[in-house]
């Protein structure tokens, strides 16, 4: 059974950063296109960042380009969300999330193309 299991999430304050990592138990991590979504009280989840496999193209959400950063280590595994300068509305429930599937810049934001999921992590920004 596949498990995706996030991390780092914690109470800060405006302007501070965090690491989230993503630690999968997939067989071939290079082969998933991999995404990070939110959820913040009362909203839909939507796509904050995300890569496209094999070659590992990059796409953020504009609200926060330039300050989050996603990246992943294939060897363990694991993707990561740096988070820097956060702000009161980056605050919400942090989900990772694979799939096999063939992904493009525009399908890779839709949370329906995704085959697994981890349970979230919980950010609170605070001014």
């Amino acid at each position: 059974q596949v498990q995706l299991v996030e991390s780092g999430g914690q109470s800060v304050q405006t302007g501070d950063s965090l690491r989230l990592a993503c630690v999968t138990s997939l067989r071939s991590f290079s082969r998933h296109s991999m995404g990070w979504f939110r959820q913040a009280p009362g909203k839909e989840r939507a796509f904050v960042a995300g890569f496209t496999r094999f070659n590992n193209n990059t796409y953020y959400t504009d609200s926060v380009k330039g300050r989050f950063t996603i990246s992943r280590d294939n060897a363990k595994s694991t993707m990561y969300l740096q988070m820097n300068s956060l702000k009161p509305e980056d605050t919400a429930t942090y989900y990772c999330a694979a799939t096999q599937a063939y992904t493009t810049a525009q399908s890779m934001r839709d949370r329906r193309i995704y085959n697994y999921w981890g349970q979230g992590t919980q950010v609170a920004v605070s001014s």
